[in-house]
């Protein structure tokens, strides 16, 4: 299965991309195993702090299928 992944932010500043596709083993994969991968992958440490959001809909766990568009966002601040 392939997904694709977004990064946006201080996140892409850090991983130098903005978009990847990943191809991932089965037919499902969880979210927070995926945001554990990438963030090892690039040697990003605060993914407490970064949001979720799968097809444009914020997430924080679940499983993925194929196809399916990963975003991390960065902490926002408001005002």
């Amino acid at each position: 299965m392939t997904v694709t992944i977004k990064y946006f932010g201080s996140i892409a500043e850090k991983t130098g991309t903005k978009e990847e596709a990943v191809t991932l083993d089965g037919e499902e994969y969880d979210l927070e195993a995926l945001k554990q991968r990438c963030f090892s992958k690039y040697g990003l440490s605060e993914m407490e702090s970064v949001k979720t959001a799968v097809n444009q809909s914020i997430e924080s766990s679940g499983m993925l299928k194929d196809g399916d568009e990963v975003s991390f966002l960065p902490p926002f601040a408001g005002g």
